[in-house]
């Protein structure tokens, strides 16, 4: 039997969602904040572009959602569109007053430096150190969160199911690094455990972006929408045995141009905005410049900043240069060779403009949800600004219902430990070699270009690997498990929608259907589309 830690509200992800709700929910409540790594270890990380957002008044507010709902391809969800932008501009003046430091003009004490990236109509994007600014605002939020003595930080620990009595989510199953399992109690759950871009081969990603949260939701009950659009974001650095390091959309911002190996620029021929197009048009344009004439054949394409003169890119882009250089490359010099990786999931755990998802208790913001914000394809650097937003709006949500709601949960009503299934655990090196059959499958068949003979055989593959699951005993084993529910569902979404929209491209169904402009949605095996809230 688990012995129960008790607390007023759980957060499970500390990466800039988890932590800017957490400051909000320990001004009154104490907060268990879950990581499965160390703290700084999570995508916020990993953001180098910036974080978009308006701050020259009303009319560059609207141009914002405008550029918002023009990426989303028909998708977006207006009213979130219109949120994430106008309280934008308050939660930036939060970071600023936190100590985020963001690059500015000059020797640093003038105004925000502002870039411009694919897909916006003007330059609003704000940056620190470059090309670090998750990292940064990461370091700024945590920095915060350790004063507050509300905040209780647990690392290390690998959420495996949420706990549900009387159809309320009440806690969370979670292990320790030693497998010891651990058993939260709480009023209710935030999911901020970010994306799942490790279900696939290729990937921007961090390894600990496993899905937990959009699992372990979907497996108490909870609603997933949009499951089918996952971005593959253009340019990952494609060296022999180099991971697929993100070349960020800024560098194209900053006047980079794309090549193929004849040495053409070629983005002109695919979107009037060429290089600064949205990202799902930019990456099947790699693509389909990266094929050859022979079955199999893969030709280069390239990244190209030699003619960019006038700026110090190695002091514009530390991060990147630093990566480029241990290969051998240099962005003032060479070509640099890219190809398109998964980056981020638009769908998720189906939430109100509230945090609050179809389960009484759970509650989800950022990359882990889905509040139609995104449509079909994320606007470029909107993805930090939706964290801060939404984990939020989420947060003070929870407060506002928790304060008048039952005493926190008395321990003994979820002290049921989730049983064990007793068979013999697998070696590692076979549930390794499940994890990276799952990911090489999913790249193959439900990557960049998808078709029906695909799908439905990655389909049946996924339901044979059913049997071949381990018990959720060990991080490792746990991950798998929610990888592949986390498949289970893209693939099962990706069939549904005969159509192609967004960062969903069926090579069968090339075109968009009017009748499809809606939203997918999973609930236990049935999926059916609708209009969002």
């Amino acid at each position: 039997m688990e012995t129960p830690l008790l607390s007023d509200w759980i957060v499970i992800g500390a990466g800039i969602t988890g932590l800017r709700a957490a400051l909000t929910l320990a001004k009154t409540a104490e907060v268990a904040l879950i990581t499965k790594e160390e703290a700084s270890e999570s995508n916020t990380h990993y953001a180098q572009g910036g974080i978009a957002v308006a701050m020259g008044g009303a009319e560059d507010v609207e141009l914002h959602a405008q550029d918002t709902i023009h990426a989303g391809d028909g998708l977006v969800f207006e009213r979130a569109a219109h949120l994430l932008v106008e309280e934008g501009p308050a939660r930036i003046a939060e970071l600023l007053a936190w100590g985020t430091n963001f690059d500015r003009e000059g020797d640093g004490l003038g105004s925000l430096m502002r870039t411009r990236e694919g897909a916006h109509s003007l330059p609003r994007i704000l940056h620190a150190n470059g090309d670090a600014t998750g990292k940064e605002i990461g370091r700024a939020l945590l920095q915060c969160a350790q004063h507050e003595s509300h905040i209780h930080l647990y690392e290390r620990l690998t959420t495996r199911d949420l706990v549900v009595r009387d159809g309320r989510v009440v806690g969370v199953h979670a292990l320790d690094a030693a497998g010891k399992p651990l058993l939260f109690v709480a009023r209710g759950v935030l999911l901020a455990s970010g994306g799942a871009g490790q279900v696939y081969s290729d990937t921007t990603n961090p390894l600990v972006a496993t899905g937990d949260g959009i699992a372990m939701a979907y497996r108490a009950g909870a609603e997933v929408s949009d499951m089918e659009f996952y971005q593959f974001h253009p340019t990952a650095l494609s060296v022999p045995g180099a991971p697929r390091f993100l070349l960020s959309e800024a560098l194209r911002g900053e006047g980079a141009v794309l090549r193929n190996h004849r040495g053409e620029r070629f983005m002109e021929r695919y979107h009037p905005m060429a290089e600064l197009a949205p990202r799902d048009v930019v990456a099947r344009a790699i693509m389909h410049e990266g094929v050859g004439e022979r079955p199999g054949e893969a030709l280069p394409v390239y990244l190209d900043m030699r003619h960019v003169t006038g700026k110090d890119l190695h002091a514009r882009f530390p991060g990147i240069s630093s990566c480029l250089h241990s290969y051998g490359l240099d962005l003032a010099r060479d070509l640099i060779p890219v190809r398109p990786a998964a980056h981020y999931l638009m769908g998720g755990v189906r939430t109100d403009l509230f945090g609050r998802t179809t389960l009484p208790g759970l509650y989800a913001a950022g990359e882990v949800a889905c509040t139609g914000v995104h449509g079909a394809n994320r606007l470029a650097s909107n993805s930090l600004l939706e964290g801060l937003v939404f984990g939020a709006r989420a947060a003070e949500t929870m407060l506002k219902e928790g304060s008048h709601g039952e005493a926190p949960i008395a321990a003994e009503k979820a002290t049921a430990a989730v049983e064990e299934i007793s068979l013999p655990a697998p070696e590692a090196s076979r549930v390794s070699a499940l994890r990276e059959r799952l990911r090489s499958l999913m790249w193959l068949h439900a990557g960049l270009l998808r078709d029906h003979l695909g799908l439905s055989a990655l389909e049946s593959e996924l339901h044979n690997m059913r049997h071949e699951l381990p018990p959720a005993t060990t991080r490792e084993n746990a991950e798998l498990c929610n990888l592949h529910t986390v498949a289970e569902l893209i693939v099962a979404s990706a069939l549904a929608r005969r159509e192609s929209r967004g960062a969903h491209a069926r090579t069968d169904f090339p075109q968009h259907d009017p009748g499809c402009a809606k939203h997918s949605r999973m609930v236990r095996g049935q999926i059916d589309f609708i209009d969002f809230y």
